[in-house]
């Protein structure tokens, strides 16, 4: 009865590990779409990027994302920052449009603000240099944080988080389509 049951658990691990096999033969790049392959453009290795200009009347935001957006592309994509258009492959430029701050709740008996919204919304592009191909064409991209004066955050921090969901977008948008 012993060798019984070991013959059969044998039996089921060949026929599953013939499946597991027969599926990594198949390969999933045809069947699901999974690939190996870069989620950047593969042609690009540094990017100059400018200083932001700010079209709202709130000053000082457009160095907390050039910032925020720099350390963002020297951490999550496989490119370099460089100063110099003149030595980079790409230059990314763009504008802040809109900065602008919503009350989400209200405390019922003085009317004051509990929580408030800061968004940010900016137009971007990408340019390669090399080809003068846009890569990114003028894109409008928002993003949004929320702070309460009652766990002593002011504007100046949401604004800050703000920016840096912000740049965590654009670096998503740099991303090669599927």
């Amino acid at each position: 009865m012993n060798t019984k049951n070991q013959l059969n658990k044998m039996s089921e691990f060949l026929c599953l590990l013939s499946s597991v096999l027969c599926l990594l033969s198949c390969g999933c790049a045809d069947i699901s779409g999974y690939s190996n392959e870069s989620l950047f453009p593969e042609e690009v290795s540094s990017v100059c990027l400018e200083m932001f200009d700010n079209k709202s009347f709130r000053r000082g935001v457009e160095y907390e994302l050039s910032d925020a957006l720099a350390k963002r592309i020297e951490a999550e994509t496989p490119y370099k920052i460089i100063s110099s258009p003149d030595r980079a492959d790409t230059v990314m430029s763009g504008q802040i449009v809109s900065i602008e701050e919503s009350v989400l709740s209200i405390e019922r008996e003085v009317g004051r603000a509990l929580e408030k919204e800061v968004q940010l919304t900016a137009v971007v592009s990408w340019k390669n240099l090399k080809t003068g191909q846009l890569l990114i064409d003028n894109q409008s991209v928002s993003a949004q944080a929320t702070f309460s004066e009652f766990q002593k955050q002011d504007f100046s921090y949401a604004s800050a988080l703000a920016a840096n969901n912000l740049a965590q977008k654009i670096v998503e948008l740099m991303q090669k389509k599927w």
